[in-house]
């Protein structure tokens, strides 16, 4: 361990004596002992050197006292004087001068060499460094292990926060991973370390301070972010299991029996209600597949259906809005864009393929979050296979697409106005800027190509089907 001014003088062999009353840095450290005749020797000293010096130049009591000044300017934790060379005894100026400056002082005697007191102080240095050392290993070895052994982030954290003594916080965009005390993590009474992985899960450790960093902070840095691209693998893997057996369910390939127990496997209950939560982003959907999600969703089942993250959580409908924000707001923060869609809270395989079509009709209104209205005749009909409403729907839209796109009309931008206007000709009309007999031109034109009158119940139904049909399916890349 390193060595202090009143362990030296302790060294019988040395017989070094304390000369003064000064005891302001008797105890502290020496970080290296520095031998020197100069007169001024300040710009030479980094600070807590015990300062070697038989005096030669010091003859008078100004030099002597200034000697004293320089040295404890520079941060020196002591002078050690060699007395019979040059001077018999230490000089009362110096003397006198260190103990104004509280600078303690020891009387070296003429039969031991500062090469002696060098070598001790080095030695002492060298254990210290040495001992360092051998923590620093021995707490790799723990932090190492503590993954290695299956304790994951938590244990790790748990090790590393008993060796600096102080509390660990590890977060990751607005959710805590850990946390080893009920204070929220602060820039002033925290340090803070990034934890870089190359991915969209970065990580901040918070270290509470006060502590001492030996090292093993860059090292648990380390360990942290290959452990955050190893549970970026596993649930890639696990999303994508998900995935599947949620795809089968959708799209009504299995026996109610068959889908529950498969369900079961991947950790629903289908016996309870639950929820879906759709995220949906165009811009970053390979990001969804493997980001984190915030820790009150953490329970929930995710799966990657498509190019969309599905979440399903057990719950009645209640908290299904604010969890949904939450992941809004979770998912901006790690620089995701995206929209979340909210399904009703149903039991059994069928109420979660309804809940998840109800999601996904609720994400295309195209809002942060997006809560769900009751169940559409187009969320009912999209969740059966055996309905093939897109082929439909392409069907009645394709010739006025089609005579749109050869005529540079606006049939189907008339048609969409029409329906949403509740039938009001008058309304189109002021609309899209039209005359009114343009309008009912145009819905002629409409009755003649798709065979479907607009102005008719029945087939006003099937062509306002067929437009939310197009719809969803565009917004849903299909």
């Amino acid at each position: 361990m390193a060595i202090s001014l009143a362990a030296l003088v302790g060294v019988s062999s040395l017989k070094l004596a304390k000369a003064g009353v000064a005891e302001t840095t008797w105890n502290q450290d020496i970080n290296w002992v520095a031998v020197t005749e100069l007169e001024d020797p300040q710009r030479f000293l980094n600070g807590g050197e015990l300062v070697l010096t038989t005096g030669l130049r010091l003859r008078s009591a100004p030099e002597q006292r200034r000697f004293v000044r320089q040295v404890q300017r520079a941060g020196a934790v002591g002078i050690g004087f060699g007395v019979g060379l040059s001077h018999e005894t230490v000089p009362p100026a110096l003397l006198a001068e260190a103990n104004r400056w509280g600078l303690p002082v020891v009387e070296v005697p003429y039969e031991t060499p500062f090469i002696a007191i060098t070598k001790l102080v080095a030695d002492a240095q060298s254990a210290d460094h040495y001992a360092k050392l051998e923590r620093l290993i021995a707490g790799h070895q723990v932090l190492a292990r503590a993954l290695l052994t299956g304790g994951g982030l938590a244990e790790l954290l748990k090790n590393l926060g008993g060796m600096l003594r102080t509390d660990i916080a590890l977060t990751q965009f607005t959710a805590q991973l850990y946390n080893s005390s009920a204070a929220h993590p602060s820039a002033d009474t925290w340090a803070s370390y990034p934890v870089p992985t190359g991915r969209r899960d970065a990580c901040t450790l918070w270290v509470r301070q006060p502590f001492e960093d030996t090292g093993i902070i860059g090292y648990a840095q380390n360990l942290i972010s290959v452990e955050l691209n190893n549970m970026v693998k596993q649930r890639q893997a696990q999303r994508a299991l998900c995935g599947q057996v949620l795809e089968d369910v959708i799209h009504g390939a299995l026996e109610t029996s068959e889908a529950q127990r498969r369900l079961a496997g991947v950790g629903v209950n289908s016996t309870r209600k639950n929820v879906v939560l759709l995220a949906v982003s165009a811009a970053h959907g390979k990001a969804l597949g493997s980001t984190s999600v915030p820790q009150e969703l953490e329970k929930a089942v995710a799966a990657v259906v498509g190019k969309d993250l599905v979440l399903v959580v057990n719950d009645d409908g209640g908290t299904a809005p604010s969890l949904a924000r939450r992941l809004s707001d979770h998912l901006a923060e790690a620089g995701i864009h995206a929209t979340i869609g909210i399904g009703g809270a149903y039991t059994k395989p069928n109420g979660l393929r309804w809940s998840y079509f109800e999601a996904r009709d609720a994400a295309s209104h195209g809002l942060p979050v997006n809560e769900p209205e009751r169940l559409s005749l187009t969320s009912l009909l999209l969740a059966s296979e055996d309905v093939p409403l897109a082929d439909m729907a392409h069907e009645s839209l394709n010739p006025l697409r089609s005579f749109d796109a050869a005529h540079g009309s606006e049939l189907m931008a008339t048609l969409e106005s029409y329906l949403n206007n509740n039938g009001s000709v008058a309304a189109v009309a002021e609309e899209l800027t039209l005359h009114r007999n343009t309008v009912r031109y145009r819905l002629a034109q409409i009755t003649e190509l798709t065979g479907y009158d607009p102005a008719v119940t029945a087939d006003r139904v099937q062509l306002w089907l067929a437009l939310a049909v197009a719809r969803l399916s565009a917004r849903q890349g299909k």
